[in-house]
C-alpha cells in the first residue's frame, strides 16, 4: 500500500459515511497484516527477536521496573487468526511486554491527589476521549505519593502503552514519560523499548477483536488474563520501523483527506445555506440585489416578485445537486415548507376568490352553527392585530388566526371512574400522534359516560394538536383524523381543532407543521419554568397566513410533489451510501484477500 493506492480507493468512496475512519482502521489493519511494507530478506527474523524481548523481560525484572509477570501459557498453544509474512510471528501480547492493571486511590481523601504537574502522572480512561495524539504525559489530575501506594495503581516507564479495557474499550496512548492508570486500562510494558510504537498501532487495528472478548453487566470489560493471551502478529524489528513510518505517512495524508473533504463540505453547505436563505428572504422584489455566482441561482435577472416562481423553480432544481447529507434534505423539506407560507411557492392568480370573501363565509358558517347549536355560542374571535404579522402577505391572502376558522376544544380527561368497561370506545392519545401521522396500531380504549361520546368523537379533517412537550421542536406536533376508524374520541391533552371549512384543513395543517408555525406555537407554548405547554386559549391565538382557497390546493399539490421528490432523495441517498459501503468493502477486502474472493465481495 503507497499513497497513490490510498487516493485511488478513496477517490471512489470519499462520500461513503466514516470513508477517512474506514480507511485509517484499513491502513491500521494492512500494518497488522504484513501488507503496508515489502519484507527484506536481509532483517533479523522475529524469531530472534523472540530471544531478545525475553531477555529484555528478564532485565525490567531484575532492574525491578516490572514484577515477575504469571506464566499464564505459551506462543504454542495460540491459533493464528490469519496468514502472516514467513518472516513474522505469532506470540502472545504478554509475550512483548508486561500486562499491568491500575487502581484509583480513595477519592475521598482530597491528599491522595495532586494538581497536574506536581504529582505523580496518572490517566482515566475519559483523559482519552478525544485526545488526538498518540504521546501523553499526563490526565486531568495527579496522584501523591500516599495515594499512588495506597491503590492498586502501578508507576509504568517511560514508553508503555497505555491500552483502555473498559468505559470504553480500545483507547491507546504511549506514556511520555513514567506514569500510572486507573483500574480502567490494561497497559504494556514493552520488554523492548524501540518496540512501542508498534505495540500501540496493533492495539489500535485489534481494538475490535478485543472488545468482542469483553464481558460484563454495568459496563463491559477486558480481563488482564484476556489481554495477555491476545494473538500479537511480531514484525522483525528493522520491518517494525518501516511499518511505523508508512502509517504515519499515510495517516498524515488521511488527514489532509480529512480537511479536503471537511472544505468541500463547508463550501457545499454555503451554497444550500445561500440558496435556501435567498429563497425565503423577504425582500424579493425589484429593489434586491442580484444574486452572487455560486449561490445556486443563474443570475441577478430574477430579482422581481413576477419572476420569483421561475427564480425557485430554478434553484429547488439545482439543490438536489447540493444535497448529499440527510440533514440537507431536512433543510430543504423546511425551506420548502417556508415557501409554501409565504405564498412563495406557487403562483398568485387573479382570477382567484380573495382570502378574505372565503373568511366571510366561514364567518357567517360560525354564526349559523351557532343558532343550531351546534357549537356553544362564545365571544366573536379577536380580529388579528396587523401590526403583529410577521410579513406582509401576497396580494389576496389575508392573516387570520385558528379561533376564525376552527372551533377549538380539549379531549376527554381519564378518571378512576372510567372503570369497569361496558362502553369502550377508541381512545387518540398523545402517542398516536406525529407529526403529519396518526399512528393506531397502540390505540387503547376507554370507558364513556352519557353524552361524552357525541362531545369528544373525532370527525374526518380534525387537526390533532399535542399540548405539551419539552421540547421546543415537538411541541404542537399535530396531524390531520382522515376517519379510519368510527366512534374515537381523544384525551385531553390531545387539542381538537375543528374546521368550520373543512377544505382548509389540508393547507391549515402544512402552516402548523412549517417553522413558520412551530416558531409561533413554541412562543405561545412557552413558560416561565423553560417548558412549552399549549392550551385551547393558546391555540385559538395562533395566528395563520390564509391565502384563496383555489391557491390552498395548488399549495397543497406542489409541497405533495416536492415532498416525494425529497423522499426520492433521502431514498437515492439511502442507496448510494450502501452501494459505497460496499463498494468500500469490496476494495479493502480486495488488499487483505485473493482476489476471487475480493469478486465475490464485490457482487
Amino acid at each position: 500500500m503507497n499513497a497513490d493506492r490510498l487516493l485511488e480507493v478513496y477517490e471512489q468512496i470519499s462520500e461513503a459515511p466514516d470513508a477517512i475512519a474506514r480507511l485509517r482502521r484499513f491502513v491500521l489493519d494492512l500494518a497488522a497484516r504484513g501488507k503496508l511494507v515489502e519484507q527484506d530478506a536481509g532483517d533479523e527474523p522475529a524469531s530472534e527477536l523472540v530471544s531478545r524481548l525475553e531477555a529484555g523481560k528478564e532485565r525490567l525484572v531484575k532492574t525491578k521496573v516490572i514484577k515477575k509477570p504469571r506464566e499464564l501459557g505459551g506462543d504454542d498453544e495460540l491459533i493464528p487468526p490469519y496468514d502472516i509474512p514467513v518472516s513474522w510471528q505469532w506470540c502472545r501480547l504478554d509475550s512483548v511486554g508486561a500486562i499491568v492493571g491500575g487502581g484509583t486511590p480513595s477519592a475521598g481523601d482530597s491528599s491522595n491527589f495532586e494538581t497536574p504537574g506536581s504529582g505523580v502522572a496518572w490517566l482515566t480512561p475519559a483523559d482519552l476521549g478525544g485526545y488526538a495524539h498518540l504521546y501523553i504525559s499526563r490526565g486531568a489530575r495527579d496522584l501523591s505519593d500516599k495515594g499512588l501506594y495506597s491503590s492498586s495503581a502501578t508507576l509504568m516507564p517511560t514508553g508503555s502503552v497505555l491500552f483502555t479495557s473498559r468505559a470504553p474499550i480500545g483507547y491507546v496512548a504511549i506514556a511520555e514519560n513514567p506514569i500510572a492508570t486507573n483500574q480502567g486500562f490494561k497497559s504494556v510494558v514493552p520488554f523492548l523499548s524501540d518496540c512501542s510504537q508498534y505495540i500501540a498501532l496493533t492495539l489500535k487495528a485489534l481494538a475490535t477483536e478485543i472488545d468482542a472478548k469483553a464481558s460484563g453487566t454495568t459496563f463491559k470489560e477486558v480481563s488482564g488474563k484476556i489481554v495477555a493471551g491476545i494473538p500479537f502478529p511480531l514484525p522483525p524489528l528493522a520491518e517494525q520501523h518501516r511499518i511505523i513510518a508508512k502509517v504515519d505517512e499515510l495517516m498524515a495524508l488521511c488527514g489532509r483527506l480529512e480537511e479536503a473533504r471537511k472544505t468541500r463540505e463547508e463550501v457545499r453547505d454555503k451554497l444550500t445555506a445561500a440558496s435556501l436563505s435567498r429563497l425565503t428572504a423577504p425582500d424579493t422584489t425589484a429593489q434586491a440585489k442580484p444574486a452572487k455566482v455560486g449561490t445556486g441561482f443563474g443570475s441577478g435577472s430574477a430579482s422581481t416578485e413576477d419572476d420569483f416562481p421561475t427564480y425557485a423553480a430554478f434553484a429547488l432544481e439545482a439543490l438536489p445537486a447540493l444535497t448529499t447529507r440527510p440533514d440537507q434534505i431536512k433543510t430543504l423539506r423546511q425551506t420548502i415548507l417556508n415557501l409554501a407560507v409565504r405564498g412563495k411557492l406557487v403562483e398568485q392568480e387573479t382570477a382567484d376568490e380573495p382570502a378574505s370573501e372565503l373568511l366571510e363565509r366561514i364567518e357567517d358558517e360560525r354564526a349559523r352553527l351557532v343558532a343550531e347549536g351546534i357549537i356553544r355560542s362564545k365571544k366573536p374571535p379577536v380580529p388579528l392585530d396587523g401590526g403583529i404579522a410577521p410579513f406582509e402577505p401576497p396580494s389576496g391572502w389575508r392573516w387570520t388566526t385558528l379561533a376564525h376558522v376552527f372551533v377549538v376544544t380539549g379531549g376527554i380527561q381519564k378518571t378512576p371512574a372510567r372503570t369497569p368497561q361496558n362502553h369502550a370506545f377508541p381512545y387518540l392519545g398523545v402517542g398516536n400522534v406525529y407529526r403529519n401521522k396518526i399512528d393506531l396500531s397502540n390505540l387503547k380504549k376507554f370507558e364513556l359516560q352519557d353524552g361524552e361520546l357525541e362531545k369528544f368523537s373525532l370527525k374526518p379533517f380534525d387537526i390533532m394538536v399535542v399540548e405539551g412537550n419539552g421540547s421546543a421542536s415537538e411541541i404542537g406536533r399535530c396531524a390531520i383524523w382522515e376517519g379510519q376508524i368510527e366512534n374515537c374520541v381523544h384525551q385531553n391533552h390531545l387539542i381538537r381543532c375543528r374546521p368550520i371549512a373543512p377544505e382548509i384543513a389540508r393547507y391549515a395543517l402544512l402552516y402548523l407543521n412549517s417553522p413558520l408555525g412551530m416558531e409561533n406555537m413554541a412562543e405561545l407554548a412557552i413558560t416561565s419554568a423553560g417548558l412549552y405547554n399549549l392550551s385551547v386559549g393558546k391555540i385559538s391565538k395562533i395566528a395563520m397566513p390564509f391565502p384563496p382557497l383555489a391557491e390552498q390546493h395548488r399549495i397543497v399539490a406542489k409541497v405533495d410533489a416536492l415532498m416525494a421528490l425529497c423522499d426520492r432523495l433521502e431514498a437515492a441517498l439511502t442507496t448510494a451510501d450502501t452501494t459505497r459501503i460496499r463498494l468500500l468493502e469490496a476494495l479493502l477486502h480486495e488488499a487483505l484477500e485473493p482476489a476471487t474472493d475480493a469478486l465475490e465481495a464485490a457482487e
